[in-house]
């Protein structure tokens, strides 16, 4: 199981996912990426800080 806490990337948000997979992970932060954060193109900076902030559970 992998967990990620968007408040690691996003001060102040408090939005935590968790998937079997880091796919799983990519898929959840992607919706809240643009439903909570106005962010729906993530650049690549992005997506490597959240990857880097994946941990196993």
């Amino acid at each position: 199981m992998k967990t990620f806490a968007c408040g690691d990337v996003i001060p102040g948000c408090g939005a935590r996912f968790s998937a079997p997979d880091e796919a799983g992970i990519f898929a959840q932060v992607a919706g809240h990426a643009a439903a909570d954060h106005g962010v729906s193109d993530i650049p690549p900076e992005l997506v490597q800080a959240v990857r880097d902030r994946i941990v196993s559970a």
